[in-house]
């Protein structure tokens, strides 16, 4: 049987706009979104860098969940401190409650439910906090909650081997005949990769790769219609 898996965060959703109306209520309305963006990526990869210190108990989770905007905001010059971290972190959290999924998305899991491909979500992240997204996105529409696998639960996370064994192992799938779906090249294409699995990389925000020499060894889409008009050729 055939098995797709999806990332969640900027992969089943815009990630960023969360950010940007966090940005205009905790810091200021007076930057630009071109601005904004420029530190939402910034604050992306300190958080990426942080939450590997934290599952690996060198930091805090409350460290990482306010380090990436207090480092961010730090490099930009704007002033922050810990308690002006910590109501954007729970200021970004309320907005994260009010996500919506991107419609290309949609329509592929109802592409994909609709052919009998089997279905499956591995993200990493704390569990509470992953799955309270998981029911805004109304995913159990889509995949059984067997089929759900955040790092967090399992005290590994992506890209590391363990975590896409686990997966495998729960959902019953073989690695050539499972693709993953994610934005995070690092973390979700090499380690999918890593474990043998086909990978897309959904490279909405158009990042570069960090290994040249991995361009040839992966699917790349810029937009979401480019993965439904994939996935609907290969399922015919």
């Amino acid at each position: 049987m055939k098995t797709v898996i999806f990332d969640v965060d900027d992969t089943l959703y815009d990630q960023a706009m969360s950010f940007h109306k966090t940005f205009h209520k905790v810091i200021s309305t007076n930057y630009s979104y071109s601005e904004i963006d420029k530190i939402y990526r910034l604050s992306r990869k300190y958080s990426e860098e942080l939450f590997d210190k934290s599952e690996a108990k060198e930091i805090s989770v409350r460290d990482w969940q306010i380090g990436r905007i207090l480092y961010a905001c730090r490099d930009f010059e704007i002033h922050m401190d810990e308690t002006d971290a910590l109501l954007f972190h729970e200021t970004y959290v309320e907005e994260q409650k009010k996500i919506k999924m991107f419609d290309e998305m949609r329509d592929l899991l109802d592409l994909l439910k609709e052919k009998g491909v089997q279905i499956a979500i591995l993200t990493n992240g704390e569990e509470s906090h992953q799955m309270m997204k998981i029911e805004q996105l109304a995913l159990s529409k889509w995949i059984s909650t067997n089929n759900i696998y955040v790092s967090g639960s399992y005290g590994v996370a992506k890209p590391k081997l363990e975590i896409f064994r686990i997966v495998e192992e729960k959902v019953n799938c073989s690695p050539e005949s499972t693709i993953y779906i994610g934005d995070s090249f690092e973390k979700d294409i090499i380690g999918a990769r890593k474990a043998g699995w086909q990978a897309i990389w959904f490279n909405h925000r158009m990042k570069k790769p960090h290994l040249d020499n991995e361009i040839d060894s992966y699917l790349e889409f810029q937009k979401a219609n480019d993965i439904y008009n994939w996935f609907y050729d290969y399922f015919s």
